[in-house]
């Protein structure tokens, strides 16, 4: 991993809660254009966004990628403005007088007088109104794939953003940017929309105008196989100001006479689409890219593969057993096998990947512990249901449209058995049907779709899960069908049947944690709880580095998440830092340790919230100011606040000059239940409500300290005139209620 030092030199990372700093936002990073580049070579990347300010560098995961920030365009500040009005008025009063500018004045002038007309035009997203010019240079052996890239700032490092290291030849259309007059009309400045002449195979690169498309013409053979593959969504998951949430990409194929070919909206149920196409006749051909909605913006961002490249669109199985060969089919196009056998080594149980070469996609495949079956082809009926004796993954295929495939076992009363499907999760576009019925037919459970928060890029959670009580001894019988009575060869499953198996994953959020030294951040930690696994998670990080320290660490039993605070000392590293939480359990009579995967909370469609993973968690110490020791809770924890009632909780806070000006506030990423009564320097009352809490809940407070001051201004102070500082939050305050 790259961390390209360079970062910040010469900033003194650290903040006190008595800092003197007015603060800086962390940056936010709206697109990265190209998203991507070719192994060997060197370009300028645009980095478009929000609180650029001072971008000092550029992380890059992996290695054999490297960068350098070559130039910032941003906003004037109101101070910068008039001093260029200043500059300008001095020159036009010396023409006034009739003397006579020189050749660098003349051109000083116009410069200043371009700069200020832009004054007059506001971004027409102020989200990505910020930009910065990136140098990357790509070793000509660095890994093929995809890295995450994040911009530094001394607010901290910024969201993570796909970018990918290819290996065909690159095409890339010059950067443009939009803005709106002050009459609040749209400017855009971008390229003429002429088509662009390329040779097959390539990478082609651009960004999507308002109300316009790309359009790209190249020269191919008579039989050629033609792939044109985009990403689109899978470069930026969601725009949170957009409908449907993201660019909803579709191409087009055109003849050189312009007639229309071939279309692709979508590739089965990826919104990205995926266009193949037998060439019929020597010739010209015109590829279009356009948003399906005509919108466009500088965030609308494609990659798009054209060329004879191999595709996987299926694999089958969809996995098998831990520690036994597997032999996968593979059906798509332009592939150079049939099938493959991965080399499993010591590989573990869970999600892996297959793919058919270095320009090919790549799909998942699961594996697991449990014995594994084939499905038969002939068990769509009761009478001729496949027989199956449990802990069972059964692979199989909804052959043709309207097929059920069942499945009889023998149960025993009280037992609890638990039936769920692998597809959609694995690249099938089966949308699955769970039912479980008794010997005579009758439903006892069903379940079409369920939700995985795991799925970070999901929309649709297509694949089912049922849990039942058994109410007698009997055959049962497992029904697996397609809730849109599709069917076909690509239509593959896993479909385990067991009894519980509890267990748990987790998701860290946000992935990059910028917090000031000598306070803390908070931190968001989800349990994806599984198979009615209720127990407590206790947390830690692995190979922590001194100075930073995680508090109120634990997930508590029958709770999804909990937010805690990571804490940096004053003598924290300058340096960002990788980090990994762990999360265990006892479970069943045996620890169970998990990873918790770094992740992103993002919207799409203003409403519907995805936890997207991210490669890497990483963590800065911010700040211009060391401060002597750190904020602390003195009262013993957890604080038992009685139901309906209050409970103090005592304060530890770094000595300065702005102590008496600090304010406290509840983050909202506390459980809801709770308001600060009272509050003192050193002392926080915390009142809970009756009708939101109840005896035995448990779970962690997150309190912001704030700084109260004057805010700048020329005029004379006035009464309320103040600006509140954000100064970080408290070590996380576990706390349990108890009765009244």
């Amino acid at each position: 991993m790259s961390f390209l030092r360079k970062m910040l030199a010469g900033i003194v990372f650290g903040v006190a809660l008595a800092s003197s700093a007015w603060g800086q936002r962390e940056p936010h990073v709206g697109y990265v254009y190209p998203a991507g580049g070719q192994q060997g070579t060197t370009f300028s990347v645009v980095i478009g966004g929000q609180y650029f300010n001072n971008a000092a560098d550029l992380f890059i995961t992996g290695t054999g990628v490297s960068a350098k920030v070559a130039e910032q365009e941003r906003p004037l500040t109101p101070k910068e403005a008039q001093e260029l009005r200043d500059q300008l008025a001095k020159l036009q009063d010396k023409r006034s007088k009739g003397q006579c500018l020189t050749p660098d004045e003349q051109k000083t002038a116009q410069e200043l007088k371009k700069k200020l007309e832009a004054l007059g035009r506001r971004r027409a997203s102020p989200a990505l109104g910020e930009f910065v010019t990136v140098e990357i240079t790509i070793d000509a052996h660095a890994a093929l794939g995809k890295r995450e890239v994040r911009l530094a700032t001394p607010g901290g490092l910024s969201n993570p953003m796909a970018f990918y290291v290819g290996q065909l030849p690159e095409f890339t259309k010059p950067d443009w940017k939009s803005s709106v007059r002050p009459d609040g009309s749209k400017e855009t400045v971008k390229p003429a929309a002429n088509e662009i002449a390329v040779t097959l195979p390539a990478t082609l690169n651009g960004q999507i105008p308002p109300g316009g498309g790309d359009k790209y013409c190249f020269p191919a053979r008579a039989g050629q196989q033609l792939l044109v593959a985009a990403s689109a969504r899978e470069l930026i998951p969601y725009l949170a100001d957009a409908v449907p949430g993201w660019f909803q990409a579709t191409l087009t194929l055109y003849d050189d006479a312009g007639n229309e070919l071939a279309y692709a909206d979508a590739f089965e149920f990826h919104p990205d689409p995926v266009l193949f196409y037998k060439i019929p006749k020597d010739g010209d051909y015109v590829l279009e890219i356009k948003d399906s909605l005509y919108r466009g913006r500088e965030d609308f961002v494609y990659r798009v593969n054209l060329g004879e490249l191999p595709f996987i669109t299926g694999v089958f199985p969809l996995g098998g057993k831990v520690g036994s060969p597997l032999t996968l089919g593979l059906s798509g196009w332009n592939l150079p096998l049939s099938q493959t056998t991965p080399d499993l080594g010591a590989v573990e149980g869970g999600a892996h990947f297959v793919s058919a070469g270095p320009l090919s996609n790549r799909l998942p495949f699961a594996l697991d512990t449990l014995p594994e079956i084939v499905a038969s082809k002939a068990n769509n009926t009761l009478a001729s249901a496949q027989k199956i004796t449990l802990p069972i993954i059964i692979n199989g295929r909804v052959e043709k449209p309207g097929d059920w495939d069942v499945f009889a076992f023998d149960g025993k009363a009280g037992d609890t058995v638990v039936a769920e499907v692998c597809a959609r999760r694995l690249g099938s576009p089966l949308d699955s049907v769970l039912k479980l019925t008794d010997a005579a037919g009758k439903q006892l459970a069903f379940n079409d779709d369920y939700d995985d928060k795991a799925a970070g890029l999901e929309t649709h959670h297509a694949d089912s899960y049922l849990s039942f009580v058994l109410p007698s001894s009997g055959t049962y019988y497992v029904h697996l069908g397609d809730a849109e009575h599709n069917g076909g060869a690509a239509y593959g499953y896993r479909l385990r049947i067991s009894a519980p198996r509890p267990d748990f994953e987790l998701r860290v959020v946000p992935s990059a944690i910028n917090v000031r030294v000598g306070a803390s951040a908070p931190v968001t930690v989800y349990a994806l709880r599984k198979d009615g696994f209720t127990g407590e998670i206790a947390l830690s990080l692995k190979d922590l580095p001194a100075g930073l320290k995680l508090s109120a660490a634990r997930v508590p039993a029958n709770q999804d998440k909990v937010s805690l605070t990571l804490s940096a000392a004053p003598a924290a590293t300058t340096q960002p830092v990788s980090l990994t939480m762990e999360g265990s359990a006892k479970i069943q009579g045996r620890q169970v340790v998990r990873a918790a995967v770094p992740a992103d909370d993002m919207m799409q469609a203003f409403a519907y919230r995805h936890l997207v993973p991210a490669q890497t968690w990483e963590v800065t110490a911010t700040g211009r100011f060391r401060p002597r020791d750190t904020a602390q809770i003195v009262s013993a924890t957890p604080i038992r606040i009685p139901a309906g009632k209050t409970a103090r909780i005592e304060v530890s806070m770094p000595a300065g000059q702005f102590a008496d000006t600090l304010q406290f506030e509840l983050d909202p990423a506390s459980p809801d239940g709770f308001t600060i009564q009272k509050q003192t320097p050193t002392t926080i009352v915390v009142q809970s409500d009756a009708a939101k809490v109840k005896p035995g809940q448990k779970g962690n407070l997150i309190i912001l300290a704030f700084i109260e001051r004057s805010a700048p201004t020329t005029k004379p102070a006035t009464p309320g005139n103040h600006r509140r500082v954000p100064s970080g939050a408290l070590p996380a305050v576990p706390f349990e209620i108890v009765p009244p």
